[in-house]
């Protein structure tokens, strides 16, 4: 597979379709004992974020690119296998335990924020 990523052109927003899919992932995560959305502290980076114990876990980035934080070797073996690329926060240095899925992982968002929360609850 390829890998993809996403453009959402000039406004930077997400598509209906990525934000309504990311409002279900929050939806049933953050039900959970230790998970709430963003904090207070977060202005910018991380406002929206679904966080455990203070740890962005998951979010949606400024360019509206779905993003959450996995093992280091997990996220090679991702792009690797070209199911979607590091994230890169826009100052041009990749993030090696970020990981941005491709389009064709739409449907794999909960169970992709359900591996980041137990990657970030164990760490």
């Amino acid at each position: 597979m390829k890998s993809t990523r996403r453009s959402y052109g000039a406004s930077l927003t997400p598509s209906t379709s990525d934000l309504e899919r990311y409002q279900r992932v929050v939806a049933a995560l953050k039900r959970l004992r230790g998970v709430s959305m963003g904090t207070s502290s977060k202005q910018g980076f991380g406002a929206t974020a679904l966080t455990a114990n203070g740890k962005i876990f998951a979010m949606l980035s400024s360019k509206g690119q779905f993003v959450v934080k996995l093992p280091r070797e997990r996220v090679d073996t991702l792009v690797a296998e070209g199911y979607g690329a590091r994230f890169d926060p826009g100052r041009g240095r990749l993030m090696k335990e970020w990981f941005v899925p491709g389009a064709e992982m739409a449907d794999s968002w909960l169970p992709l924020a359900k591996e980041a929360l137990s990657f970030v609850r164990n760490a």
